[in-house]
Order: C-alpha cells, then sequence, then structure tokens
C-alpha cells in the first residue's frame, strides 16, 4: 500500500478549494466585499489567493506604504473561516517603479525596450527590481507571516518571458564563464568553427537574436537554460526575503501545462515545497474530448512527479477561458469532472481564477465563481458549490494519500528544446508532446499509475522507464539507462533517440557506447523523414499498424537483438522496424519508426499484463472513460471518469463502495456521461 504524505500546508491540513481575489477591484464598494464573504460560504470556498497583482495598491508610492485594506480583508477571511494564499506581488510592478528605474523594462531580442504595460514585463536580473521586491516582500512577510489565516506563500504568478538587456548579456556571459571555463571549451561544445563563428573574446557572445546569431545550436540550448537559472535565481531571492521572516511557511509558485516550456520545471521542483499549476484546457472539441482529457492528465502526473508528492490545482476556470480562440461554456458536469480528474492524479485542492468577475480588463469575461450579476443564482457557481462539498468530504479520506508508479515516462524539457531546432530530419515538425501522450495513453485509461521524469532524476525505483523520441542524451543518461535495464529493468526507446550530447552536437561511430547501443543491440545507419501524407506499415502480434513521420534503417549489433515486426514497404522493406534486445538482467525495446496510439495501446497492453503492473482494477474500460487511485496504508479509492457524454458501463472484478453515496456495486458500475465515481473494495 501507499503512504501519507505531509500536509501541503499545514495549517490548514485539509484539501483547498478557492481561488484568485482581487478585492483591490472593489475596494470603492464595501457592498460588494461583504457579498462575498456571504457567496464564498455558501460556494463552500476555504482559502483564497490575495495579492497577486496588488503592488500599486500596497505601496501606491516609492516607499509609502497602504496594507490597512488588505489587513481587513485578511482578517474578515480568517473570521469567516476562510484562509489566505498570500502572493508576492513581483508579477505586475506598479507604474512609478519601471517610471524611477526604467532599467526593469525588460528588452527584446531586437534589442528594444518594451514600455511599461502588461505583466511579467520586467527584467530579472536588474538590481533595483530585485532590491524593490525584496523590500515589498519582506514587508508582507513581517506583517502576515504571524497571521492564523496565511497558510502559504505564492512566489509571483506564472513565471515567464527572457529579457536581452546589457545586465543579462553580461550574466549571461558570466553564466557561461562558470559553466566552461575557457573560451576554447565553448567554442568546441558549441561547434563554432561552423560557418567561422568561433568566440575570440567573452564580449562577443549576444543571445541568440534574428538580428544576429540562430545557427549556433549550443548557444540556444544554453541561452533556454541561462533563462531558466536566472528565473530560479529571482524566485529563490523572493522565497529567502519571507522565509528570512518566518521559515516555517511553505512556498510556491504556479506554474503552466508542460506546453509553456520556455522554461524547464524540473528544475524549479527542488527550490519549492508545494508544486502548484494552472489549467485551462480546451473542453468539448470535436472529437477530442478524450484527448483534452489525457492531456490534462500528463500535466496534472508531470507536476505530481516534480517532488513526488500531492500538489495543488492552483487555478483553473469554472466556466468560459475568455483569451481562447472560442470561449466554450463547459457543459453541466464537466466542471466538477475536470477538478475531480486532478484529484484524482494527486492534486489535494481545486481553486480557480477567479473568485469573482473583474468589470473590466482583458480578463473580464473570463468566467468565475461570481459572474457579473453577483449572485448565487447562476448553474456555474451551483456547480462549484457543489465541488466544494465534494472536496469537503473526499479531503476526509483522501487527503495526502499515495499515487504510487512502477513507471517512468522521460519527459524532457531540455530534449524539447534541442527537437525544436535541430533543423532536420523533418522541419515541419516533430510532436514530441504527441508522442509522450500516444506512450501515456494505455496507462491513463486502464488506471497504471505513471511518474514523469526528467535526465536528472533516478531511475532505480521503477520497473518499466519509456524514453520517447530522447534524442538529446544529457550528460549521464546513456549510462543511467544502461544502469537501470542492467539491474534488471524494462526499457522502451523510440526512433530519433540518443542522437545528440547536451550541446546537440551528434554522437560519432557506428555502434556506440553513447548510443546506447549495447542496450539496444543496434544501431541507426539513417533516418527517412516522410511527407506528411506518406505511411509506411509493419505488423506485429498479428495487426497491421500505420508508421509515419521518421522511419529508421536499424542494423542489429548483437545476437541477442530480436527483430520483432519489420517495414512492409519502400526499399527498406523486410529490415526492422521493432526490435527487442536482452541485456544485462534486464531488457530494451526500440521502436524504429513513429507510430500511432493504437499501436502503443496494443504493445502496453501486452507488455503491463506481462509485467503484472499494478492498476485501478482488471477490467475492459469504456471508451470515453479512463482510471486511477489513490491509496494510503490501509485503503485504496478508484477513480472512474467518463469524459464521454453518453452513460458508460464498468464491468466490476469485485464488490466495491461508493466513497461519497454509500451505494454498493457488485457486478457492474454505470457513469453518466461527464460524470464520475469513486469506489473502494468492499470489504466483504
Amino acid at each position: 500500500m501507499g503512504k501519507t504524505h505531509k500536509p501541503l500546508t499545514p495549517k490548514f491540513p485539509h484539501m483547498l478549494h478557492g481561488g484568485d481575489y482581487n478585492p483591490e477591484q472593489w475596494l470603492d464598494a464595501p457592498e460588494i466585499l461583504e457579498k462575498d464573504i456571504e457567496l464564498f460560504r455558501q460556494a463552500h470556498i476555504n482559502c483564497v489567493s490575495l495579492g497577486i497583482f496588488s503592488w500599486a495598491n500596497l505601496e501606491p508610492q516609492k516607499d509609502v506604504y497602504t496594507f490597512d485594506w488588505m489587513d481587513s480583508i485578511i482578517d474578515r477571511l480568517y473570521k469567516n473561516g476562510i484562509y489566505t494564499i498570500l502572493a508576492t506581488p513581483s508579477a505586475a510592478r506598479p507604474q512609478w517603479l519601471a517610471q524611477e528605474y526604467p532599467e526593469v523594462l525588460r528588452v527584446d531580442s531586437q534589442g528594444r525596450r518594451h514600455f511599461f504595460g502588461e505583466r511579467h514585463n520586467h527584467c530579472y536580473t536588474a538590481p533595483a527590481y530585485r532590491e524593490r521586491v525584496r523590500q515589498i516582500d519582506t514587508m508582507l512577510a513581517k506583517r502576515y507571516a504571524s497571521h492564523p489565516g496565511v497558510i502559504l506563500w505564492h512566489i509571483s504568478n506564472e513565471f515567464g518571458g527572457e529579457c536581452h538587456c546589457p545586465l543579462c548579456q553580461q550574466a549571461f556571459r558570466e553564466w557561461l564563464k562558470d559553466k566552461y571555463g575557457t573560451l576554447d571549451k565553448l567554442n568546441h561544445s558549441w561547434w563554432t568553427s561552423f560557418w567561422s563563428h568561433t568566440y575570440t573574446d567573452w564580449s562577443q557572445i549576444h543571445s541568440p537574436s534574428e538580428m544576429g546569431e540562430t545557427s549556433i545550436h549550443g548557444l540556444a540550448l544554453d541561452w533556454r537554460r541561462f533563462v531558466t537559472h536566472q528565473t530560479i535565481d529571482f524566485m529563490k531571492a523572493e522565497i529567502a526575503a519571507v522565509k528570512a521572516v518566518d521559515p516555517t511557511i511553505p512556498v510556491t509558485t504556479n506554474m503552466m501545462e508542460m506546453h509553456a516550456d520556455e522554461l524547464n520545471y524540473f528544475a524549479f521542483a527542488e527550490h519549492l515545497d508545494v508544486i502548484s499549476w494552472d489549467n485551462y484546457p480546451c473542453w468539448h472539441m470535436p472529437n477530442w474530448q478524450e484527448g483534452t482529457a489525457c492531456q490534462q492528465s500528463i500535466t496534472h502526473d508531470m507536476m505530481r512527479s516534480l517532488k513526488h508528492q500531492p500538489f495543488l490545482l492552483m487555478e483553473s476556470t469554472p466556466g468560459t477561458t475568455n483569451w481562447h480562440g472560442v470561449s466554450k461554456l463547459k457543459k453541466p458536469g464537466m466542471h466538477t469532472l475536470s477538478v475531480v480528474n486532478a484529484i484524482a492524479h494527486g492534486a489535494d485542492s481545486g481553486q480557480y481564477f477567479q473568485l469573482r468577475q473583474s468589470r473590466g480588463g482583458c480578463e473580464k469575461f473570463h468566467s468565475a465563481v461570481i459572474s457579473h450579476a453577483g449572485t448565487a443564482n447562476t448553474r456555474t457557481f451551483r456547480e462549484v458549490a457543489q465541488t466544494g462539498r465534494i472536496l469537503e468530504a473526499l479531503s476526509e479520506k483522501l487527503y495526502g494519500s499515495d499515487t504510487p508508479a512502477e513507471t517512468a515516462i522521460l519527459m524532457d524539457t531540455e530534449n524539447k528544446w534541442a527537437l525544436s531546432q535541430c533543423r532536420g530530419p523533418r522541419n515541419d515538425g516533430l510532436d514530441y508532446y504527441g508522442n509522450i501522450r500516444n506512450n501515456y495513453h494505455y496507462f491513463w485509461k486502464n488506471g497504471i499509475h505513471v511518474d514523469f521524469v526528467d535526465s536528472t532524476y533516478d531511475l532505480s525505483g521503477y520497473r518499466l522507464v519509456i524514453a520517447p523520441m530522447l534524442y538529446m542524451f544529457r550528460r549521464g543518461m546513456s549510462e543511467k539507462l544502461r544502469q537501470f535495464v542492467r539491474d534488471g529493468g524494462t526499457l522502451i526507446t523510440t526512433c530519433f533517440t540518443g542522437v545528440a550530447d547536451e550541446n546537440d552536437l551528434c554522437f560519432l561511430g557506428e555502434a556506440t557506447e553513447e548510443k546506447l547501443s549495447d542496450v539496444l543491440g543496434l544501431w541507426i545507419e539513417e533516418v527517412d523523414a516522410l511527407y506528411s501524407h506518406e505511411t509506411n506499415r509493419m505488423v506485429w502480434d498479428g495487426k497491421t499498424y500505420s508508421l509515419y513521420e521518421l522511419c529508421e534503417i536499424a542494423r542489429p549489433t548483437a545476437c541477442t537483438c530480436e527483430i520483432l515486426s519489420t517495414y512492409e514497404e519502400d526499399f527498406y522493406r523486410g529490415m526492422p522496424a521493432l526490435t527487442r534486445n536482452r541485456f544485462g538482467q534486464g531488457e530494451a525495446y526500440h521502436l524504429c519508426a513513429t507510430a500511432g496510439q493504437d499501436f502503443f495501446d496494443a504493445f502496453y497492453e501486452k507488455l503491463a499484463s506481462e509485467m503484472k503492473l499494478e492498476r485501478a482494477m482488471q477490467t475492459a474500460v469504456p471508451a470515453g472513460v479512463s482510471l486511477t487511485w489513490r491509496e494510503n496504508e490501509t485503503q485504496k479509492w478508484i477513480f472512474v471518469q467518463n469524459f464521454g457524454d453518453a452513460p458508460a458501463n464498468l464491468t466490476l472484478n469485485q464488490s466495491y463502495t461508493d466513497l461519497l453515496t454509500g451505494e454498493p456495486y457488485r457486478k457492474n458500475l454505470v457513469v453518466d456521461g461527464l460524470s464520475f465515481a469513486i469506489i473502494t473494495p468492499s470489504s466483504s
């Protein structure tokens, strides 16, 4: 069985239900603020995220602070049983700060300094900005850290973007000096002799720009690494400011979904006490509802995996997302189901942007718990209230429970960066995340837990490791995978794996350990890129599967390499398409081409059965339904989620009891469309 994790918010050890609250927009309407408290209680809101964009109200002029309004809000919330996640306001600086310190405004890659505006328009390197942030953060910590209602620090908001100003250029050069030591080593690592781009002085190095250098892939990779480093360094400075006052209050920062890959979130994890993220999917897309659910579940599992503990769903929308191309309403049940999906994958909260809808600004049509009507008499409000009641019931049982995994999928952000710039073999796009989703789908649907890890994580605790399109082997990666298989693990690799090192320099030679050739028992001679209208085929386990995008021409190098399937077409017909190689105590499979979800579903069904991987239950899972589970030391709770519009019938392998209703289920369970059931094995 699993374990119970320590509370994410020790001062209030319960599942959180709430969201972003912006009372500074309503300080001239005290009757609205009073009504908010009443409506929050009706909606079963137990926490708010406060102060995220409040700097101008907290410090309207330099060194002039106005905290009285926040004092009143936090006190009133706490007296009504509502706790506060207090944000540092660095994500949106006030006008006076940019006017007095123009160096805090970002410079883009073309060298243009931005005007004041939007948010996150600031330089993480600028000493003036860091000092003003330190001052406001320290003031907030000294004033509110000891308040019994403040349970978590929310550091900034949705970190992102980059600055190319002279301060950042110099910081980048210093970072490179620390990494490489000498220009000779940098030039070799970046292969600057190509096109005669050798650097002879550190001052010559400039960030990638369409006005200058874009062809040195090592430069582009290191710039992205530097941006992540500088963002984390800024975040660490904020954390230090609040922790210096009271180190006991945990800290988080709200991340975005995995497609927002300009930052490497795996590098953030060690500096945070709590992982949280903001989830805004496009539900009800034609023929893609299950795909959307699968996609969001990947990010939930990734966030849980960052620290191998529960996480917080910090933001989601109770209704429409106004910045989508089409602001589609959530159908009845969809909101609750989407929050429950987060809980199923390890969240200990359901929180929203926003609690009260703004009257103006660019998010005035973004949905909220309290709409412009200011009433509880809306469909959205009623569903939010129902969700709050469900979270209260789940908190008593599931809070802090575990989601142990025997399987890990390597999802390496730096690998994605490298793939996006490698310029061949297919510049129309290599769908890295699509490959990950195809590999993940079977496990998600059938209730087999998956962790997502990057190249820095330990693999020794897993039985199965999947590395889809791991083009770039960061330092030590090949040996880590080799040791995993040697010790008895099962490894799955796919096409375009082990091609280049951490600087995007291609590995040399035929069959080499750098490429993992000994583990896979083969080497890749060529890669054929298929046009979008082209496919190849292979037959595996009696069925034919289409192959597309990339097809490797592979040559076995070990007598232990077993060819499981071959290509059906083109000049490489009859050559390996799928192989298995015994190595040490384990085995490694390699798929030489890009395949679709249909192949991976069938392949993992067979492999999971052979390996006897733990799953939610043994049953056939209907279309549109996914299974997962959470457990502690004594009990297991299975989530049956139906993302389809029609009812789904699940055959049960034993008797279960509904966690929320107490209803017994013996032979089958019918789950309505856009609904769910949480069941636990019956004692008899």
